[in-house]
């Protein structure tokens, strides 16, 4: 099977851990690097023998061979104007930024129905973290509210993230709605600056319906599979708190914890690693079709 070949667009802590990743898939080729021309990282993938630039996306206008696959890691607000250049250009692109552009995708949750997209948009760290738990709930009952709680160590969030906190929350919820089917949500995300810092930890509430006996067996059942499955591409991911059931206020409760695969990134740095892992999985799935 030919390699598709991957532009990393952001040379920041995820270009460079996307980096690392995609060099370790065997469907997938890294060709072209894409950063700031002082960035330390940028300067790190040379020396690494990838074929680097400080040109921004005109990189990829001049020379749209150099890729199949486009990972675009800078801003929401700088995405918007890359959607359309890369699709005038054909390319697939997969966004690793809250802009929301593209069709939303959570892989252990709705990848297969998306794979003919041209955008695909990975919502945030959080949405990868609580979409899969609130979306297996909602396909057994039905979630009336959804909650979830996003707490990461300081260190592990860079200054991409926090220009984006308003964009993540509103983003987040409306994925939690949108792909995981809740009919309200809210998403609130903590930096934790405590030292060692801690890993991604994510506290998820849904109100539902009804709660009973069979009902919460069903969910039980459902989400140890639903964990298994994300497991097979992001192997630090690890329910903390089993669903915890109050039948008087039809609340379920859990929590997971993410550990990262320590690629580039610490291994305490799960809220990035979700999403390069996601990233990596569905443009590895992408490869294979093409």
């Amino acid at each position: 099977m030919k390699k598709a070949k991957i532009a990393i667009i952001g040379s920041g802590n995820i270009g460079l851990d996307l980096m690392f990743k995609v060099m370790k898939n065997p469907n997938l080729e890294m060709s072209l690097m894409v950063g700031r021309n002082n960035s330390p990282r940028l300067q790190q993938a040379r020396e690494m023998g990838i074929r680097t630039s400080d040109q921004g996306i005109q990189a990829i206008i001049d020379e749209p061979e150099c890729c199949d696959i486009v990972f675009d890691a800078t801003t929401a607000q700088v995405h918007i104007m890359h959607a359309p250049i890369l699709k005038k250009l054909g390319k697939i692109t997969i966004d690793m930024t809250p802009a929301g552009v593209g069709a939303w995708v959570v892989p252990s949750f709705n990848m297969e129905e998306n794979m003919d997209k041209d955008n695909i948009n990975l919502i945030s760290c959080g949405g990868q973290a609580v979409i899969p738990i609130i979306g297996t709930i909602s396909r057994i009952v039905p979630v009336l509210y959804a909650e979830a709680v996003n707490a990461s160590g300081s260190k592990s969030v860079g200054p991409g993230t926090r220009e984006n906190v308003d964009e993540y929350t509103h983003h987040t919820a409306d994925a939690i709605v949108k792909v995981g089917g809740a009919k309200k949500a809210k998403a609130i995300i903590v930096i934790n600056p405590a030292e060692p810092p801690i890993k991604m930890h994510n506290t998820v509430f849904c109100i539902v319906e009804k709660l009973n006996e069979e009902i919460e067996a069903k969910i039980v059942k459902a989400l140890n599979s639903i964990v298994d499955e994300i497991k097979t591409y992001v192997p630090g991911y690890t329910i903390t708190t089993p669903p915890q059931f109050d039948y008087e206020r039809n609340l379920v409760t859990t929590a997971v914890e993410i550990e990262g695969a320590g690629d580039y990134l610490p291994k305490y740095s799960g809220n990035l690693d979700i999403i390069t892992q996601a990233g990596v999985r569905v443009a590895s799935a992408m490869a294979e079709r093409m």
